[in-house]
């Protein structure tokens, strides 16, 4: 069996209304990855049915938010932790909110470019 893999480039607008959908079709939530890129951050969500992936690809720049998606898949707390601690992507209101502690390292955002 071949599944599809896909990735979808989104805006900010189109974030938000795009995760609700994945959940309402019955989506899993199985990835967040963050990245630095010029003047910024690219996070991708993935997300599995069956044998088929789709990631979502939103570019946010340094000073922008993003929502976290706690509310929609609790599950993603934990890297949207990570993501915020380790490279300093503002996420608001992730629930719960680890403050930067999610990992005891003495860098603040090591993954962060300067």
């Amino acid at each position: 069996m071949e599944g599809k893999n896909e990735i979808r480039k989104i805006t900010a607008a189109e974030f938000f209304p795009a995760v609700v959908h994945m959940k309402t079709e019955c989506w899993r939530l199985v990835q967040i990855c963050a990245t630095c890129i010029e003047g910024g951050y690219e996070m991708s969500y993935s997300f599995c049915l069956r044998y088929d992936m789709v990631t979502l690809r939103l570019e946010v720049a340094e000073d922008e938010e993003v929502a976290s998606i706690t509310q929609i898949y609790p599950c993603a707390f934990l890297q949207e932790n990570e993501a915020e601690q380790l490279f300093g992507v503002k996420i608001r209101t992730i629930k719960p909110d680890y403050k930067d502690k999610l990992y005891r390292i003495d860098v603040e955002t090591p993954f962060k470019k300067e």
